[in-house]
């Protein structure tokens, strides 16, 4: 009898890792346009800090991104406890799919205003290069204020991007239960913040691996790779900006078109014209662009009318 149970909570508990971890790749799928920004912004943000000490910010700025997951994956779980609880006694308020749409309105947001700044602002991040040169190269400067800085400006931005990766991870397990939704919001903070920061720990060192083998490398082979490196590395970092904000649009679009019956209707249309994937997308993308230009354009105006800048200088 005893050992019956037993097989028969080990089964359970496969079956209910075995969920989790489907459950874990459809979040992991859905939350991939902030995992792509998120790498972008956090590998810029170590620019300018000195070689030697590119690896220990970056474990800086992981650990206040594990503090952030503490915060939010609890508050998170909580508001969908207290859907279910306001549900369960006739009250049908909606908490989480509001948070969504607020996430996916963000997400479109923040796609037209980084093209609204580069193109408004095409010869902001040179200068801004040039300035972080200074300071490095500046003995005067006081730089461990200086990393602390960039540490602070990192988790801040790590704590609104893990926002949107917590809620939009909650809305695909929203219907689960409890202990469902603690393991998928669990391993995708987990599986994030490792993938996130290992990765961006890796392209920060990518030049340095490139200088090396290129100056010290036996042989041209290994010179000739060193180069390659060297002219890779800003490319990458281009590529995972540009796919980042493709997929801002993509992810929040499709957010808001799945919460807007009738837009969700016309995608749904759109998706009977072959091939079906391509125009569902594309339709997504464009109410994403069409929603983060409106309210790109109503921050300008609010800020006209304060009067402040209309495009804020990052």
């Amino acid at each position: 009898m005893a050992g019956s149970s037993l097989f028969a909570l080990i089964d359970d508990i496969a079956t209910l890792l075995d969920d989790v971890s489907v459950m874990t790749k459809v979040a992991a799928k859905k939350t991939a346009g902030v995992l792509g920004d998120d790498l972008a912004l956090n590998a810029q943000q170590v620019t300018g800090v000195k070689a030697d000490r590119e690896l220990p910010v970056v474990w800086a700025v992981a650990k206040g991104s594990m503090v952030n997951k503490a915060i939010l994956v609890p508050a998170a779980l909580g508001i969908a406890a207290l859907e279910a609880w306001l549900h369960g006694r006739g009250y049908n308020v909606p908490l989480i799919t509001p948070l969504l749409m607020i996430g996916g309105a963000f997400l479109c947001y923040e796609g037209v205003e980084k093209l609204a700044h580069k193109f408004l602002h095409k010869g902001h991040d040179a200068e801004r290069r040039v300035e972080l040169a200074e300071a490095v190269a500046d003995e005067s400067v006081d730089m461990l204020a200086f990393e602390q800085d960039k540490i602070k400006g990192a988790i801040r931005t790590d704590f609104i991007l893990s926002a949107e990766i917590i809620v939009i991870s909650l809305g695909t397990v929203a219907t689960q239960s409890f202990v469902k939704q603690l393991g998928v919001l669990v391993a995708i903070a987990l599986i994030m913040t490792v993938g996130v920061y290992g990765l961006v720990g890796g392209i920060v060192k990518l030049d340095d691996l490139g200088l090396r083998l290129a100056r010290e490398g036996a042989g041209k082979a290994s010179a000739a790779i060193g180069r390659g490196i060297l002219a890779f590395a800003p490319r990458l970092m281009k590529f995972l900006s540009v796919a980042g904000t493709a997929a801002m649009f993509l992810v929040g679009g499709g957010i808001l078109v799945h919460g807007v019956p009738a837009l969700h209707h016309l995608a749904e249309a759109a998706h009977a014209i072959p091939p079906g994937w391509l125009w569902q997308n594309l339709f997504n993308a464009l109410a994403g662009v069409l929603a983060g230009a409106v309210l790109v354009a109503a921050t300008m105006l609010l800020r006209r009318l304060r009067g402040k800048p209309a495009t804020p200088v990052h």
